[in-house]
């Protein structure tokens, strides 16, 4: 048996289960992830897909939104709501293109989504770029230290540096990009932002959040493009800017 290129032998370990009810499109998915090195399972409902996840959590799950017996939606809201697979990065495939779908993909907890039909090689770029968040996140976990790509954030000093260089924010600008690296990926509404910056109970408007991340984005500099705005729900901070569908 000839043994896996050394550019798979790192994703050889990491299993991806695909929940598709198109079955020639499984097919192709499943072909094309063990090609590149995935292991992979197929399933084409999300009952199914949930019985098998609480049994043997995958390390990513491929979950089409529109899935019999249980949707996609609600498949990813369980998976977040069990602290077995609450950490589980979640990629939504979905063949509408309205943002409205789009948007509740996001908001229950997928960490990406990508619209039908996609390029291969679209969609291998977001898989890898999922994971690298989650395998960044769970090395953090515990620390009271946060990484986002080249920016630096220690929650016990609260100290920012940008490729080791010293950014001075505000203690709101602070919390703000403290809960957008704890995130690592997923989308919070700027009502989650306002409370983690502001305190439960106090109101402010959303366009305050919109004002203290533009100003972070400025103090970021070139990096001020690794929090990126999620219309109509609020934002999400990623390691590195993320790779357009075109």
């Amino acid at each position: 048996m000839t043994p896996a290129p050394k550019s798979q032998q790192n994703k050889i370990l990491r299993s991806i289960m695909v929940v598709e009810d198109e079955r020639d499109l499984a097919e192709m998915l499943q072909f094309q992830l063990e090609k590149a090195g995935y292991g992979v399972l197929s399933v084409a409902d999300g009952r199914s897909a949930l019985a098998k996840i609480e049994k043997s959590p995958p390390d990513l799950v491929l979950l089409d939104l529109m899935i019999p017996e249980v949707s996609g939606t609600e498949v990813a809201t369980r998976l977040r709501s069990n602290p077995k697979t609450a950490s589980i990065p979640i990629i939504m495939l979905t063949a509408k293109s309205d943002e409205v779908d789009v948007l509740v993909g996001l908001t229950v907890g997928a960490d990406d989504y990508i619209t039908k039909p996609f390029s291969m090689k679209v969609l291998l770029a977001r898989i890898e770029a999922v994971l690298r968040r989650s395998a960044a996140a769970a090395g953090g976990a515990g620390s009271s230290d946060l990484r986002l790509g080249p920016i630096a954030i220690s929650q016990e000093t609260h100290e920012v540096t940008v490729d080791g260089e010293p950014v001075r924010l505000t203690l709101t600008e602070f919390r703000i990009l403290a809960a957008l690296a704890a995130a690592q990926g997923r989308v919070l509404s700027r009502h989650v932002l306002m409370s983690k910056a502001m305190g439960p109970g106090v109101t402010v408007t959303e366009r305050t959040i919109d004002v203290h991340v533009t100003a972070i984005r400025r103090k970021l500099g070139d990096h001020g493009n690794l929090i990126r705005t999620v219309r109509g729900v609020g934002y999400r901070a990623t390691p590195e800017p993320e790779l357009s569908e075109a």
